[in-house]
């Protein structure tokens, strides 16, 4: 039997050794009541870049629609999220980051490019951000031996419930224009709020 995470993790190590990070990540662990634990991995460099927060447990199983009667247990979605920021750690960033995880689990939810989810509370102690916007991550996808689906490793942009409500009126890429052309680096947590029009 495939130890899915033991290759996501490898897969993890390999891409932030060659982006320079090589020490080992730190590591927290989360458990939701009827699910199995989330960990989260902090790699960090030695210079002024943003701290990358991966989970790891997300992709232990297939994501499947709540609405199907039959699932199948190798094939389907498989999924991570990477936060990416800047300076100190976030108190409770983790734990919002392993809620992301655990909703195909809990909710039934399907963690692909452009969705957004929102928990509907600060994703960490005084944070303005309150969802998350998932996007491509340049982590590449984790191969799996068939019949098992691949891994993709998804970003995850906390953004304002502001922002929140413009991705749901215009979309994902209207969105990420808008940082564009304001300027807007979603890697820093003391950022200010797009103001699309």
């Amino acid at each position: 039997m495939t130890d899915v995470l033991a290759a996501v993790r490898a897969q993890l190590r390999e891409h932030f050794t060659r982006a320079g990070v090589t020490a080992d990540p730190d590591e927290a662990s989360v458990t939701f009541l009827g699910t199995e634990r989330i960990d989260i991995l902090r790699f960090a460099g030695t210079d002024d870049v943003a701290v990358h927060y991966v989970s790891l447990g997300c992709s232990r199983h297939p994501m499947v629609d709540p609405a199907e009667f039959v699932t199948d247990p190798a094939r389907g979605p498989r999924a991570e999220v990477v936060v990416a920021l800047k300076g100190p750690s976030p108190t409770g960033l983790a734990r919002s980051v392993a809620v992301v995880a655990a909703a195909p689990a809990v909710e039934g939810l399907i963690l692909e490019p452009d969705g957004l989810v929102d928990l509907e509370t600060p994703l960490w102690q005084g944070a303005p951000f309150t969802a998350f916007l998932l996007g491509h991550s340049d982590i590449a996808e984790v191969s799996l031996p068939e019949p098992l689906s691949p891994v993709r490793v998804l970003s995850a942009v906390p953004i304002t419930a502001t922002e929140a409500a413009w991705v749901r009126l215009k979309g994902a890429q209207a969105m990420r224009e808008a940082w564009v052309q304001d300027g807007v680096d979603p890697a820093d947590p003391r950022r200010r709020a797009a103001n699309p029009t």
